[in-house]
């Protein structure tokens, strides 16, 4: 293996493969792009063409138009220039997928966004013996430690049942792609109607066109009777927050579903009455434990918490690295933000 040979590279336009003539999730506009997933900060308009694996096909084109896209089942493999590709789950959201790259430099994997609890709604984490990891690093901090989801769907359960007790709507927040789906699945949809926001609607139908399970949702424009609200589960992007849309349920309670809920500072921010912790991201041991299950000699931080982690992994004694890129999380979803 020659190791001063490296298969992934950072560039202006993002992280490129020589041997291979292509860039993975790019933020400028590149002639080949393989995806990992299709949030907005990993999938972007404007290249040529695109390579993703086939679970994730639906949704984006859904998101980014008419785009040349070609598709690979998760394991298959393919050649491009002088490397061999292939795409396997992340376990982050539907078709999600890490990108295994062999070639005369070894094997080298890009995670992308991965987590390794277990998600009716996507294949799972599957991890990938390579030479070097391309880690994300979002909660890269030992403080980041997740409660068992179905715990959490419990408690979101019992949330619901207490405000429809009293008569209160219940507004939860959630990013609309990956994250929303995964509570629709969770959560016990005999305690009422469940209401979705119009941004969900399209990512809904991808979910249920793959085979996911999602209780029966409603559009706000279904229900006649305004009282129904009283006791239903209203569903929507944290761009909601605050905008006249929820003027329409009346008196409501509010909640916001996502890691970032474990910082209460986070949530006094978000003026919400009540956070979930539940994040589509590997928590600190996850994190771990996926870098350990690779055998990778050499791990390169991406995005997230980069600099405790790369120290970590030195102290371990490991090759450390960081590619600087723009990925965020979620929050930068534009239906988040807007």
């Amino acid at each position: 293996m020659n190791r001063h040979a490296d298969l992934v590279i950072a560039r202006p336009e993002g992280l490129y493969c020589p041997a291979g003539g292509f860039y993975i999730d790019p933020w400028q506009p590149v002639e080949r792009a393989v995806i990992t997933h299709a949030h907005a900060d990993h999938a972007r308009t404007g290249h040529a063409h695109y390579l993703a694996a086939r679970p994730g096909e639906r949704i984006l084109r859904s998101r980014l138009g008419e785009i040349d896209l070609q598709t690979l089942d998760y394991g298959e493999q393919v050649t491009l220039g002088d490397v061999r590709v292939s795409l396997h789950p992340a376990g982050h959201v539907l078709g999600s997928a890490q990108v295994r790259i062999e070639g005369q430099a070894g094997v080298w994997v890009a995670s992308g966004d991965y987590k390794l609890e277990a998600d009716a709604t996507c294949t799972p984490f599957e991890p990938v013996r390579c030479d070097t990891f391309i880690t994300e690093s979002t909660f890269g901090l030992p403080i980041y430690r997740w409660d068992p989801p179905g715990q959490v769907f419990a408690e979101i359960d019992a949330w619901w049942r207490e405000n429809a007790a009293h008569g209160h709507a219940s507004v939860l927040f959630a990013y609309a792609f990956g994250k929303a789906q995964r509570i629709l699945n969770g959560v016990d949809g005999s305690i009422g109607p469940i209401v979705c926001h119009g941004a969900l609607a399209a990512l809904n139908e991808a979910y249920r066109a793959a085979g996911v399970a999602l209780p029966t949702t409603l559009a706000v424009a279904d229900i006649s009777d305004k009282k129904a609200f009283s006791h239903a589960l209203i569903v929507a992007p944290p761009s909601a927050a605050g905008s006249p849309w929820l003027r329409r349920f009346g008196d409501y309670r509010d909640a916001f579903a996502s890691g970032w809920m474990r910082l209460r500072g986070t949530r006094r921010r978000r003026g919400v009455d009540r956070g979930f912790v539940l994040s589509d991201h590997a928590d600190w041991p996850a994190l771990l434990a996926a870098i350990r299950a690779t055998g990778a000699g050499r791990v390169i931080v991406t995005h997230g918490q980069v600099a405790p982690m790369v120290r970590w992994l030195a102290d371990q004694g490991l090759e450390s690295g960081a590619f600087e890129t723009t990925y965020g999380d979620e929050e930068h979803e534009p239906e988040a933000v807007s």
